[in-house]
């Protein structure tokens, strides 16, 4: 996979693109990344990207020239091109799960108060973060380059994405480490027990309480079993007695 990033600011991925998953990822070439300045492109003879806006207002707005100039120099014939832009629609996992099936992408970062309103028949289409402003797109196109590569096969162990947040929108259940007692904080038994199908139940349930009470939006979308109906009738704070049950049989695994 190919992800082409145009911005005015190319130094702020400097670090984005030389630590953790991202850095391996590359350097295994599961994904290729390149970031472009879109100032390279201008034709304004000081090198100017941007100018105010016609019929007055605030601050500047980005040219269209050099944008469109620099989408169609690394425009391919597989690419789509994506806009930051707070009138797009807004990202979550299942959108980021589809463009990690794309073969290029292109990631175009607004900046000032704005661009062209003309830019937006280059874009294949526009994608908002969330209901809140930025300086720029770029902090969105390190969020969505990041979500997208973790999922190509073999950035991270598949295991790993198998089980997470929003996947059937719901939350992911929670997640323990050593030691088993800390400050009178005590691992829940239920995870000691070795029993797997007990565990399971038991993060299941607890993903279900979690997002109906912290995500209300996204509980409304999950799509309840009658398994899961029960569960959530269950006392969320106290074990059911499968779950006793569970913890009994394997004391012996209880540190």
């Amino acid at each position: 996979m190919k992800i082409t990033i145009l911005t005015l600011f190319p130094e702020m991925f400097d670090g984005f693109l030389t630590n953790s998953i991202i850095k391996r990822a590359i350097a295994k070439e599961i994904v290729k990344v390149e970031v472009i300045n879109i100032r390279d492109y201008t034709k304004d003879k000081n090198h100017r990207v941007d100018s105010a806006p016609i019929g007055g207002g605030a601050g500047l707005i980005m040219k269209c020239q050099p944008i469109v100039d620099c989408i169609n120099n690394h425009k391919e014939n597989n690419s789509k091109v994506i806009m930051l832009s707070p009138r797009g629609t807004t990202y979550n996992q299942q959108k980021a799960k589809e463009l990690s099936k794309e073969q290029h992408i292109i990631l175009l970062c607004g900046h000032y108060e704005g661009i062209d309103e003309r830019v937006n028949k280059y874009v294949d289409e526009s994608i908002s973060i969330g209901d809140y402003i930025l300086t720029g797109g770029e902090i969105g196109s390190m969020a969505i380059a990041d979500s997208i590569i973790r999922l190509l096969d073999g950035a991270i162990a598949k295991e790993s994405t198998e089980s997470e947040s929003f996947d059937e929108n719901l939350l992911e259940y929670p997640q323990y480490t050593e030691p088993y007692d800390y400050n009178g904080d005590k691992v829940p038994d239920i995870l000691y027990s070795g029993n797997h199908q007990a565990i399971n139940k038991w993060r299941r349930k607890k993903s279900l309480n979690l997002t109906k009470d912290h995500r209300p939006d996204l509980f409304e979308k999950v799509e309840l079993s009658k398994a899961d109906k029960k569960l959530l009738y269950e006392d969320k704070e106290k074990a059911a007695k499968w779950e006793l049950a569970a913890i009994e049989k394997g004391k012996k695994f209880i540190k």
